[in-house]
């Protein structure tokens, strides 16, 4: 577990709202810039990998734009796969069985209201700064 200080702010609690809008973040993976996301899901915030399961393409149809039209679930835009937003496992599509990249996001509260937090793993990082 890495130390609360190392927690990396992503945006505030009310940018979410339960199957609506993500809010996306870049991550280092192996040293390469990947992207990430945030969503909020019957009430809780989940964070994953931006990347299907199936072929590593982003999901969002449009900037943050993950969930189909239902907001039951989460959709990749390339190949149809459907996942469910709170384990990321896929449940519809050319990946059935497999499963979104899950990344350790917390609400927490703080003076300015709740905020969400990313906390980053030994093979997930924040970018170095350029």
């Amino acid at each position: 577990m890495m130390a609360d200080e190392e927690a990396i702010p992503i945006c505030a609690g009310s940018a979410l709202t339960d199957g609506g809008q993500g809010v996306r973040f870049q991550v280092s993976v192996g040293g390469r810039a990947t992207p990430a996301f945030v969503i909020r899901f019957e009430g809780q915030v989940h964070g994953y990998l931006n990347q299907c399961a199936h072929v590593p393409m982003e999901l969002d149809w449009a900037e943050g734009q993950f969930f189909e039209s239902s907001g039951l679930y989460l959709m990749c835009s390339t190949h149809g796969a459907t996942y469910e937003p709170d384990s990321g496992r896929c449940v519809g599509g050319p990946c059935r069985g497999g499963a979104l990249h899950k990344l350790r996001v917390e609400e927490r509260d703080s003076d300015g209201g709740a905020i969400v937090v990313w906390l980053p793993e030994r093979d997930i990082r924040p970018l170095a700064p350029a």
